[in-house]
């Protein structure tokens, strides 16, 4: 099992109206919550971090990935940026070809921003860059020109750096021109990793809101289907191949961070609102002061800081908000808020979940392990004959038309496995 190392900084100059991230623009919330003093107090919840492991007897391996996500991390000086992963390397440790990117917002860097982040350890950029369509980008609220993208992109290659560029597509008013002009754009800039999403709206978000108000047009999934099949069209054209529902890679050039995730290693999140997951716990396993964890094995949810005894692994989130975050660390405690205890069946349905998504496919023998039992014979042949997976046989693999009907894969296995 590798460790990987996940750090949220939720800054951010503007807001934009489809996000549904825990993302701040101001830029000083108190208590160290600060542009300023961020690295500092993640460094100092990293020690805090370290020291619960090694109180609770949790080994890890060393860091093969980090990655820092937001908001804008690129709001930081990049020096608070390198400072953050050279502790974390003391920290942990740090394999010899460390995986180590950065999220940038195009506006936010420069040729000597990156220059100080390649000289720190950095190996990696991914762009924001979302659409190469002018009014694409003013619907979505990107304060940023796809000039910003194309120059800062060569900026890295330059410097060595491997790029990887963020496209959404599905965006009210975006036709299939429009569409098409960003996908050839991203191609043209030769990066060796590109993610292509689908806009996803909360109700809660000024887009969603006015989407709801009937102000802008609601997505439709046939456009999305058709956006999604087109660019995985092209990209494969110029000799990325997709290797998770959303994302295309040079062969040899995949995310390794994002395909911890899928294949469920540990990672430890830091910051407001960050994720970690461990899995390496026994039976003297407690949480910190402040965090409960919550199951609800028996059909009913209770909170406890002791693990119940068939608990194999942990995920934790960190205290949301930056200021009661930072609060947290000032008292000298892990800012956790609380932590879910996996039992079988949520397991097996996260093994299905993340397996299928993936172009190594779900490994049923792994699956079968996790439920104690075969599914019901008949579902794989069932799959394959509708279209949905390449072969009856392990791995299970999406075809393009079951990466665009992915739930539904998922939704048989599961029924599959619950008979």
């Amino acid at each position: 099992m590798t460790f990987s190392l996940y750090i949220h900084v939720p800054f951010c100059l503007k807001r934009c109206g489809y996000c549904d991230f825990n993302t701040y623009t101001s830029m000083d919330m108190g208590e160290g919550a600060s542009v300023d003093h961020y690295a500092s107090m993640i460094i100092e919840e990293m020690a805090l971090l370290k020291r619960w492991q090694e109180e609770n007897g949790i080994a890890q391996e060393p860091i093969s990935t980090i990655f820092f996500g937001g908001g804008t991390p690129t709001v930081l000086k990049a020096i608070d940026l390198v400072r953050m992963v050279q502790t974390a390397a003391h920290e942990w440790g740090i394999i010899a070809d460390p995986e180590v990117t950065t999220e940038a917002n195009p506006d936010t860097v420069d040729a000597g921003y990156l220059r100080t982040l390649k000289a720190g350890g950095f190996t990696r950029i991914s762009f924001g860059m979302q659409s190469a369509v002018p009014h694409v980008l003013k619907t979505l609220d990107r304060t940023h020109t796809p000039e910003n993208v194309v120059t800062n992109v060569k900026a890295a290659q330059e410097l060595g750096l491997e790029c990887s560029v963020d496209l959404i597509y599905g965006t009210p008013g975006e036709s299939i021109e429009d569409w098409k002009t960003s996908v050839r754009s991203a191609l043209d800039m030769h990066p060796t990793h590109i993610s292509a999403y689908a806009l996803t709206l909360e109700p809660t978000t000024p887009m969603g809101r006015k989407v709801d108000y009937g102000v802008l047009p609601k997505p439709n999934d046939d456009d999305e289907a058709e956006k999604y099949e087109l660019a995985d069209s092209l990209f494969s054209e110029q000799g990325l191949q997709w290797y998770e529902i959303s994302n295309w890679a040079v062969p040899g050039h995949e995310c390794r961070h994002n395909l911890g995730y899928w294949r469920n290693v540990d990672w430890a999140g830091l910051g407001p609102g960050a994720h970690s997951h461990f899995s390496h716990l026994n039976l003297a396993t407690t949480l910190p002061q402040g965090a409960y964890a919550v199951d609800d094995h028996d059909g009913f949810t209770r909170q406890h800081r002791n693990l119940p005894p068939d608990c194999s692994s942990i995920r934790a989130w960190d205290i949301r908000h930056p200021r009661r975050w930072a609060h947290m660390i000032h008292q000298r405690s892990v800012p956790w808020q609380g932590a879910e205890t996996l039992n079988r069946d949520a397991a097996l349905e996260e093994a299905i979940m993340l397996g299928v998504r993936l172009r190594e496919g779900l490994d049923i023998e792994r699956v079968d392990a996790v439920a104690g039992h075969r599914p019901h014979t008949e579902i794989l042949g069932e799959l394959q004959a509708e279209g949905l997976i390449e072969s009856a046989s392990s791995p299970v693999v999406p075809t393009l038309k079951g990466r665009l009907l992915n739930d539904l894969i998922v939704e048989r296995l599961l029924d599959s496995y619950a008979r």
